[in-house]
């Protein structure tokens, strides 16, 4: 740990950036020292947290206390964002999706580069400690040869936003749930298999008022050979599990409770010829070693643990899902 504090601000003050400012604040490695919405509802909210206000990212980016930005704005505001922080020289911490293209996420990610900023995605799931091990465990070949991802990520916390609510939208969430919780599992898929090849996705508004879809299937195929079999739903109580089957053995991770408020994991494991094992994991807060992690390698410590390539190839696969959503056929990922 290089021990130094990294003094972020945070934009965006709606549901997730709420709970972003108490938890970085409760963090040794982070200093929330700004906070930015132009909605009115932010002023209380920031008085309360004893934050000084900004109506917009420029005057943030004046601040020369501020060392780096967390996103969490709406979806298609933030390749412009992390280019605008990364040119003012600030780090990035930013919600997923990084982009909504691939043409975009290079664009973010050259940004970055270029100015010597460190950037960093909201996939808290990367941080959860059951996934790690069961990463571990196929960097490891412990699995074998990795062959098929079966996972979903399912709830029904949307339903009660205002139809109106851009997290709805067409525009912000095209393919209905893929942004809000598919796209982690896209992401964990990655982290098995690398780069994906191809997609075919299915949407369908099926059990809810949510006119953007709520049942959402995905098949994406990898260069390496690997399948992904996803199912992200916003109309059913939550659920959440991730497994890999490899030729030696499997693993699969389960939720017990929605990851906003965790009540730890389940992690069993069924190697060839021997007999299933399960081991529990009590909560852990994911989403903070995901944010302290960023302040790590912002402040000159570890790397941030997330590569750029996969970041780059989540996004890559995100537009050829979205793609396939609206015309019916399997899709290729640009790479």
């Amino acid at each position: 740990m290089s021990g130094k504090p990294l003094n972020i601000a945070v934009i965006g003050l709606g549901w997730w950036g709420r709970i972003i400012v108490p938890l970085a604040k409760s963090s040794a490695r982070l200093r929330v020292v700004r906070v930015a919405d132009p909605a009115p509802a932010a002023v209380e909210f920031a008085r309360a947290q004893e934050l000084p206000l900004s109506k917009d990212l420029d005057d943030v980016l004046r601040d020369p206390q501020v060392q780096g930005v967390v996103l969490c704005t709406p979806h298609t505001q933030h390749t412009d964002q992390i280019v605008r922080a990364a040119s003012a020289k600030k780090h990035v911490f930013c919600e997923k999706p990084l982009s909504l293209s691939r043409a975009d996420v290079l664009r973010a990610v050259e940004a970055c580069n270029a100015n010597g900023v460190k950037l960093a995605v909201g996939h808290e799931k990367r941080f959860e400690p059951p996934i790690q091990e069961l990463m571990r465990m196929v960097k490891a070949g412990e699995l074998g040869t990795p062959l098929q991802v079966e996972a979903n990520f399912v709830q029904d916390k949307f339903l009660s936003l205002p139809a109106d609510n851009w997290r709805l939208s067409a525009k912000e969430a095209p393919a209905g749930p893929m942004t809000a919780t598919g796209i982690h599992l896209l992401d964990l898929s990655i982290g098995v298999f690398g780069a994906a090849d191809r997609a075919f996705a299915s949407v369908r508004q099926l059990g809810s008022q949510l006119v953007n879809g709520d049942t959402l299937g995905i098949l994406v195929s990898f260069k390496s050979g690997g399948n992904a079999l996803l199912s992200a739903i916003l109309a059913t109580p939550f659920d959440g599990r991730f497994a890999v089957y490899g030729n030696k053995g499997w693993a699969e991770v389960r939720d017990k409770a929605h990851p906003e408020a965790p009540e730890g994991w389940t992690l069993t494991c069924h190697y060839r010829g021997g007999r299933r094992e399960r081991k529990d994991f009590p909560p852990a807060k994911a989403v903070l070693a995901n944010l302290e992690a960023f302040a790590e390698a912002a402040t000159g410590g570890a790397p941030y643990p997330v590569p750029q390539g996969e970041m780059i190839a989540n996004v890559s696969a995100l537009e050829a899902i979205f793609r396939s959503a609206q015309t019916g056929r399997v899709e290729p990922v640009e790479n």
